[in-house]
């Protein structure tokens, strides 16, 4: 195949594309502005990630590197207190890691070059060039030559980041969400500990009156705390402070549990602060490109979703470009599967997300939300552990797979739970409204990755009518006749 890829940012959205499209025989170049390892926060992942690590080729030399063992999360909210193990819900082979991120995420990029594509670090793109429609070149500054040259190529895959190169600077339809405007300030401490029951090396996620608190276990006996709340009570609370070290000091005082797990840590100087999470662009993808990661859309640091979808969008990025060159599918039905999988995935996070952030409403009606969103009617192999688990195969990134699996095609977050009691119902209506305010779409059918390995499984989407495959390589086919109909009595 002679067609030419460039991938512009070397995250874990462009590095799992740069793999895989590589891997599959590709001329793949990779522009990463920062010279690698660079430090990124984010360092709790979903156990779905374990799946696409693997899958990409990395998996043994992330396991490696010796990260704490992540089972699942802990959340002091409201007056409760829950634990989501993944082990008890699942069985012992979904799990995840706490990394960090810097030198997580330069595995990730060093696995590209080992898969074939071309990696240049410290080469910062200026604009992605269009003749009329279509994306086509890019401007980029070459550090070796300390030249601006301009590269050509059939498919770009925008990693970029929050910089979002095509959304963001060229179309400008890449738009904030007020329902998450919210800021973070975090640092780290040397020793500390997790709440009592917190699943083995999980996260811990606690409440406060006016935002809430992370603690994640790192390597070495290190601990990455933070505070989130929306922008504009961080800037009230910001002038009460002479500084930010200050800040987030008084942050972790005035919060008993916080003082409880930090009392036996030492505080390692150094504060950082990042604002406006959450935003969603118009489109996700056009002709000649695929924006992915944080480049298309990003959610909040609640539930620890960022990874996830840029790790699944990656994924999807590459089925879609593979299986336009091999013929399997027209390039507007690559894109409209894209499309389709890769915002359903993010809504439907969002409305769990949103439904959580209302602290009052409790275990049972955030669980019960979890359910309506999932519609799990199976019977899971393992307990299920007080109701969680819908909730869990949500936090652990499991639960589009699970949808396809079962044949449940039908959209999972277009519609109030109508059996569920009646706080249920109105939290997801809430958590619906505050979707509805960030984007108008309507969800389609929900396809995500496997919590074994991806090779098992072929993964159905209704809205379009395809599979992503990856055996006997990753692509999309079409869906058989018998297989729609199928769907269609599975969505009746």
């Amino acid at each position: 195949m002679s067609s030419k890829i460039l991938v512009i940012g070397g995250g874990p959205a462009g590095s799992t594309a740069a793999a895989l499209l590589a891997r599959s025989g590709l001329s793949v170049t990779l522009l990463e502005k920062e010279t690698f390892p660079r430090y990124h926060i984010g360092e709790s992942i979903a156990s779905s990630c374990r799946t696409i690590v693997d899958f990409v080729g990395a998996l043994d030399e992330v396991d490696s590197r010796g990260y704490p063992q992540k089972n699942g999360v802990l959340l002091r909210w409201g007056n409760e207190d829950w634990a989501i193990d993944w082990a008890k819900i699942f069985g012992p082979g979904v799990r995840s890691w706490q990394v960090d991120r810097d030198d997580f995420d330069h595995v990730l990029l060093n696995n590209a070059g080992k898969q074939g594509a071309k990696i240049i670090q410290g080469a910062a793109v200026k604009r992605v060039l269009f003749d009329g429609e279509r994306a086509t070149a890019a401007e980029w500054f070459d550090p070796e030559s300390g030249e601006v040259r301009t590269t050509g190529f059939d498919y770009v895959v925008d990693a970029s980041g929050r910089a979002g190169l095509i959304p963001s600077q060229h179309f400008k339809h890449r738009r904030p969400t007020e329902t998450f405007k919210n800021v973070a300030i975090w640092g780290y401490w040397q020793g500390g500990s997790l709440l009592p029951n917190s699943p083995s090396g999980g996260i811990n996620v606690i409440s406060a009156p006016d935002g809430w608190y992370w603690v994640i276990p790192l390597r070495g006996d290190r601990y990455s705390i933070g505070f989130v709340c929306h922008q504009s009570r961080f800037l009230q609370r910001r002038k009460e402070h002479a500084s930010l070290e200050d800040m987030l000091a008084a942050l972790v005082q005035e919060s008993p549990t916080m003082r409880g797990l930090t009392a036996n840590g030492t505080y390692q100087p150094g504060v950082r602060v990042e604002q406006d999470f959450s935003y969603i662009s118009d489109s996700f993808c056009g002709p000649g490109y695929f924006a992915a990661g944080d480049s298309a859309c990003f959610l909040d640091p609640l539930l620890s979703t960022g990874v996830h979808l840029a790790l699944y969008s990656g994924m999807l990025a590459s089925a879609s470009i593979l299986a336009t060159i091999h013929g399997d599918v027209t390039e507007e039905e690559a894109r409209a599967f894209y499309e389709s999988l890769y915002r359903n995935a993010y809504q439907r996070l969002f409305t769990l997300v949103a439904g959580v952030y209302q602290q009052q409403a409790g275990k049972r009606a955030y669980f019960g939300l979890a359910d309506a969103l999932v519609h799990d009617s199976g019977e899971p192999e393992y307990e299920k552990v007080d109701g969680a688990r819908a909730f869990a195969q949500l936090v652990a990134g499991l639960a589009d797979l699970d949808d396809a699996a079962e044949g449940r095609h039908d959209s999972t977050a277009a519609a109030a739970p109508a059996e569920q009691d009646n706080s249920v119902r109105q939290l997801f209506l809430a958590a619906e409204e505050a979707r509805r305010m960030a984007d108008a779409r309507t969800p389609s059918a929900p396809v995500s990755e496997a919590p074994g390995k991806l090779d098992s499984h072929d993964l159905f989407d209704s809205a379009t009518g395809l599979y992503l495959v990856t055996t006997p390589r990753l692509g999309i086919r079409r869906a058989k006749p018998a297989d729609t109909r199928a769907a269609a009595q599975q969505s009746a």
